[in-house]
């Protein structure tokens, strides 16, 4: 023991400074300044002598630091007199005197402030490692909305489908396993599949028409297929893929015979079926694929062949393990004439599970994700089909090759026939904004119990109260919320369609499908980072989730090719695709277009800061519309002038301002996105869950504002002094969305036993559980 250290512990004048002497050394240094600081702090205690003054001296040299050894004893003095942790350097020194001095409190306090020693500090440097109890539980403060009424307006009119999968999933079937072989997943995927179908027959037969049983509500069955992302997305796909694409074509493509022929046992899983549109050379532009169907009036058959190998169909779910038939896609040809791409039923299997005659089936082979789903490739040689497989609906052949169409115009018919299938793609976006739900509500539950570095009294602070992780997780919610409003909106006009707006509902379908699947994509990332490496466990799920929903963004339709489709039919409301020969038409629309004006704004409105402004909807909507309509009007002049001026194809015209064109789309998704948020909420009798949602959709258009902040504010749309006010408006929402963080979560209504996931629950972490045990096997 050192003889300086005796001096110090033993001085009883000295004992208010032991604290502050020991974090000024904690660092290991000692500036001049501070030892200066500290000495007059000594000077203002009521008996400082010169034995206090020498023995402080050795102990504020800079150029003399103590030992570690020191040190340590001088940290066990301050343990064994402060007793506890206290809340401010202040508290300690005056815990360590027999004799409270208000001089030497205010002195301790202004060298607190100067040198920025905050409490949480000081507790947590001296009472490291005691071995103290320090209170860690889970207390999160009441949220203002119940959750259960929030989940009822999320749900809407579909709540009882929401629930109705939610009580079949809760079946001891649907149970989570990790380390799986891709064979027995496949099993154990295409075992929940045939459960549903026979077990949970609503679930499956509801988009069926009456005539087979069902109920025709293919509004509903979208509804069944993005609450079934609150589990396992392969069995997600393997469901769609079996009554959303495979019946689905039948039921839109086909004949009431069809129906009564392949739709029962469709239903029932007794028939597994693919959908063969892609191939290796066609994916997106499906009126070019090469595969044929060659009618022979000799036979009364149709002839399918691959030609090449780019033209074998490619990633077909249930085509490698499980499917014996397939809607197939292909050129129907007849008398010498091709009439373009039909739809035909094509048996892939015998009854035995072997390959049919001419069929050779390959499995597509270790995936990224979504290893439950046995995707194979198919190829045709001189396949034969009965004349009746051709699905009819608007277009047939007669037993002497005659062809006939109620529609004329080839591409008028493939693009009505393609139409009919536009509810796979609102399926795909609509269970993506479920999987974001599930990513983030384990990343919330699992941020509110998971502490790192110091809290109040020396305890670790919850990640969550953080300002940085909020920043991560709160806009993620807030644009999934808005995701939701966007695609329950977009079910609802699928369900209610005409064929006066069909075309808008195909346009929205393929821009919601783009931004809901990236935004899965990214909010799932971001999750997964908040979890840092437990997120990276498989029995977490949000990994899973994260490889799974990767394929989203090319599945039913690449997004960036999705999101040129919007922009090509808002830019030509008749045009097909302008590769078609519809030059007159888009230089029609253009010229309409190009004469437009652009949107101004007012300069007192780009330089309005006041708080009930920039929280508003109305201020939200018109920056948006106003980028979206600038955006579209700028592209077309400069389209107008490749076409009439530069005399450049209208197809190459356009693919040579993509860039601007995809700035459009996402602009024009963005203020959609908005708006049926706005639309939802504005409606809503006042009370705690129109508040709750209302901040929600503040924190999505104001994050969505700042993300096109540079281009706001190169063209003079805001001031810099707006940018900043609604960066701080931003950040502000968080503060305000921090209570009811776990609430907003509660409330997209996935229940535990689907979230599964460890982390999710405080048990995790040797506390008391926030709910129930995680339902699920470990490996």
């Amino acid at each position: 023991m050192s003889h300086r250290t005796d001096a110090l512990v033993e001085n009883a004048e000295l004992q208010p400074l032991l604290p502050v002497i020991y974090i000024a050394w904690a660092d290991g240094t000692l500036a001049q300044a501070e030892s200066t600081h500290i000495k007059s702090i000594a000077e203002q205690l009521p008996a400082f002598d010169d034995e206090a003054q020498q023995t402080l001296d050795t102990w504020l040299d800079p150029d003399a630091p103590p030992t570690a050894t020191e040190l340590a004893r001088l940290r066990r003095r301050i343990r064994e007199q402060v007793g506890r942790r206290q809340p401010s350097l202040t508290a300690m020194s005056d815990a360590m005197s027999d004799a409270s001095d208000g001089s030497v409190n205010e002195a301790v306090a202004d060298y607190a402030r100067e040198y920025g020693v905050s409490g949480m500090g000081v507790s947590a440097e001296i009472f490291q490692d005691t071995g103290e109890p320090v209170d860690q539980s889970v207390n999160e403060p009441e949220p203002s909305f119940e959750a259960a009424k929030l989940q009822t307006i999320l749900e809407g009119d579909y709540a009882k489908k929401w629930q109705q999968v939610r009580d079949a999933l809760a079946e001891d079937i649907f149970t989570y396993s990790t380390g799986e072989s891709e064979e027995s997943q496949r099993a154990t995927v295409l075992r929940w599949l045939k459960y549903l179908a026979t077990e949970k027959q609503d679930i499956a037969i509801g988009a069926m028409p009456e005539s087979v049983g069902g109920q025709g509500d293919m509004a509903g069955f979208i509804h069944v297929f993005q609450a079934l992302a609150m589990f396992d997305l392969s069995l997600v796909v393997k469901f769609g893929v079996q009554f959303g694409l495979f019946g689905g074509s039948i039921i839109f493509l086909g004949n009431d015979d069809h129906h009564q022929k392949y739709l029962p046992d469709i239903a029932s899983g007794k028939l597994l079926g693919g959908f063969a549109m892609t191939e290796s050379g066609h994916g997106s532009n499906v009126q070019e694929v090469e595969t044929t169907a060659t009618f022979d009036a000799d036979t009364d058959e149709f002839v399918i062949n691959t030609p090449t190998m780019s033209a074998r169909k490619e990633w077909i779910g249930n085509a490698a393990r499980d499917g014996h038939a397939v809607t197939l896609f292909a050129q129907l040809a007849t008398g010498g004439e091709n009439y373009g791409v039909h739809a035909f039923i094509v048996p892939i299997r015998t009854d035995d599970g072997e390959p049919a005659p001419g069929v050779r089936i390959e499995d597509c082979g270790s995936k990224m994700g979504l290893d439950g789903v046995d995707n194979g490739r198919l190829y045709f040689d001189n396949v034969r089909i009965p004349r009746e497989n051709l699905l009819d609906r608007y277009a047939s052949v007669a037993e002497n090759g005659d062809y006939d169409s109620p529609i004329s115009g080839s591409n008028k018919r493939f693009f009505t026939m393609l139409g009919t299938l536009v509810g796979g793609r609102i399926s795909v976006g609509a269970a993506s904004v479920t999987a974001a739900k599930k990513s983030l509500a384990i990343a919330t539950r699992y941020a509110t119990v998971r502490r790192q570095f110091g809290g109040a009294d020396g305890s670790e602070l919850r990640i969550i109260d953080y300002k940085t992780h909020q920043m991560r997780l709160f806009p993620a919610i807030a644009h999934t919320y808005a995701m939701h409003f966007a695609a329950f909106d977009l079910i609802a006009r699928f369900r209610d369609r005409t064929d006066e707006t069909a075309r808008e509902v195909e346009t929205l379908a393929a821009g919601i499908k783009s931004m809901a699947s990236w935004h899965a994509i990214d909010a799932t990332q971001t999750a997964r980072e908040c979890c840092g490496g437990l997120g990276f466990l498989a029995e977490n799920q949000i990994a899973t989730i994260r490889r799974d929903i990767d394929v989203f963004a090319t599945f039913e339709g690449d997004n960036t090719v999705l999101l040129n489709l919007v922009s090509k039919n808002r830019l030509a409301s008749f045009a097909k695709g302008f590769e078609q020969n519809l030059a007159l038409t888009l230089v029609r629309e253009l010229t309409s277009m190009a004469r437009t004006e652009l949107i101004d704004i007012n300069p007192l409105t780009a330089r309005k800061t006041d708080e009930d402004h920039l929280r508003s909807a109305d201020f939200h909507l018109e920056l948006l519309k106003l980028r979206k309509h600038n955006l579209l009007v700028a592209a077309s002049r400069r389209l107008y002038k490749r076409v009439q001026q530069e005399d450049m194809e209208p197809f190459m015209a356009f693919s040579d301002i993509q860039d601007h064109m995809m700035a459009f789309a996402h602009a024009d998704m963005h203020h959609h996105i908005a708006q049926t948020f706005a639309d939802a909420v504005e409606p809503l009798a006042d009370g705690p869950e129109k508040d709750a949602l209302e901040r929600m959709r503040q924190l999505s258009a104001i994050d969505t504002l700042l993300e096109h902040a540079e281009w706001y504010l190169t063209y003079g749309y805001i001031s810099s002094g707006k940018y900043k006010a609604l960066r701080n408006l931003r950040g502000a929402l968080l503060g305000e969305i921090r209570p009811d963080a776990l609430a907003y979560v509660e409330a997209f209504g996935i229940p535990d036993e689907l979230l599964s996931a460890p982390i999710a629950f405080e048990n995790y972490v040797g506390r008391e559980p926030l709910k129930q045990a995680p339902r699920g096997e470990r490996p």
